[in-house]
């Protein structure tokens, strides 16, 4: 009897287990932050029991939001609320009717911009130094040193103050190693937007400089395609993604960034489970504008210098809502040849309007020859390149999964 009662309590602890995962799992899915366009619908999906709730708004001069006061979202029932003005609105996550999570939506003005599809060289630089790596030191009594074991740092992090210095890159890194002779040094990391604090001691090398071991790196660089540019702000955004870290695979946390002209020196055509890509050259390149933000979105800046990239301020054209984009036929503007950007024919084959987590929200399926000839598909380097249908813009690539 006893196995019995035991058999059925463990049964029902693992009921309750999966049910709490499943609830876990379904909040933990929601976005932290939305943006969409004045007019747009916001649809969230959650399972029976979890409600989401407006709270006060951020923006004072939001004084009602209509049919927008209270939200309830169950399995039975999915939001489709249309948002009509502008700011910033703050949903209350509730299992329960206790707060669990909180959800900001940004409401964003319907604006004309320019497609672009232009390719474009970026240059980011990192807030502190970001650890790529790490390695022994050979100290010069020929011993071997791991400096960082101990510390808590790790591949990832950034680094951004040594004894209350703040490091702006490697040159301040290695001037405040050196400085501190092999004494403790008070170091300041960053990770998951989280400020923690360590000690760590420098070994003086082989050649007579202190080390900790790490490998770091305080920039990037590389090619893309502009997405749109608005004449208004003079602002432009870019790639569709975000620029992450090739060794630890991170967003890069910016300070600043510059964009640049860029150079086509040749195309690899991609090949089945082979992408191909843009080669390109930002070498000598002037500087065009500024970059002020990284996202999972993409980048976005200001262009200071429209007359070194094919921006016609006169082709204004609207951001199209989730809800206008169409399955169907569609057009992209891309650059494959230096002073030449082209329209090619592609397809919309699938939309997921109900993705508001990641950049992925359609399927889409090149159907020009002379691009299929020429890259073979899309390859590495088009990524930003706007998608137009029915004369508005449907946004670049990367906001979608491409075949």
């Amino acid at each position: 009897m006893k196995k019995v009662f035991k058999k059925i309590s463990i049964f029902f602890i693992l009921i309750i287990l999966s049910i709490l995962l499943i609830y876990v799992s379904d909040i933990d899915n929601l976005p932290d932050s939305i943006i969409i366009f004045e007019g747009e619908t916001l649809k969230l999906n959650t399972i029976f029991g979890v409600n989401i709730e407006t709270e006060e708004t951020s923006n004072p001069n939001i004084e009602k939001i209509d049919n927008y006061e209270t939200i309830t979202v169950s399995a039975e029932a999915q939001n489709t609320q249309e948002l009509d003005c502008t700011g910033t609105i703050n949903l209350s996550v509730k299992v329960l009717g206790k707060k669990v999570k909180e959800i900001s939506v940004n409401v964003i003005e319907d604006v004309e911009v320019v497609p672009i599809g232009d390719l474009i060289g970026v240059k980011l630089y990192t807030n502190g130094v970001l650890v790529v790596g790490m390695s022994e030191i050979s100290g010069t009594d020929s011993n071997k040193y791991k400096p960082y074991e101990g510390s808590g740092i790790e591949e990832g992090d950034v680094i951004v103050e040594i004894n209350e210095n703040e490091i702006t890159g490697t040159y301040e890194l290695t001037k405040q190693i050196n400085k501190s002779q092999g004494s403790d040094m008070a170091v300041t990391y960053i990770r998951d937007g989280k400020i923690l604090n360590t000690t760590m001691k420098a070994i003086k090398a082989n050649d007579n400089t202190y080390k900790i071991g790490l490998w770091v790196r305080d920039a990037a660089a590389g090619v893309g395609t502009a997405t749109f540019y608005e004449p208004k702000s003079k602002k432009f955004a870019s790639l569709g993604h975000g620029i992450v870290d090739a060794d630890t695979e991170e967003l890069i946390d910016i300070a600043s960034g510059e964009v640049v002209t860029a150079d086509i020196l040749s195309i690899i055509k991609g090949e089945d489970g082979e992408p191909g890509k843009i080669q390109g050259s930002i070498e000598g390149q002037p500087t065009i504008g500024t970059i002020y933000k990284n996202t999972p979105y993409g980048i976005y800046g200001h262009l200071n210098n429209i007359s070194a990239l094919f921006i016609d301020k006169n082709n204004l054209m609207e951001v199209a809502l989730r809800n206008e984009i169409q399955v169907g036929d569609a057009t992209i503007l891309s650059t494959l040849e230096n002073g030449k950007t082209k329209e090619y024919d592609v397809r919309i084959e699938k939309i997921y309007l109900n993705n508001n987590i990641d950049n992925k929200s359609m399927v889409i399926r090149v159907t020009d020859e002379e691009l299929l000839n020429l890259t073979g598909g899309i390859v590495q380097g088009m990524s930003g390149s706007p998608i137009i249908q029915n004369g508005k813009l449907v946004r670049g690539f990367n906001s979608c999964n491409c075949e």
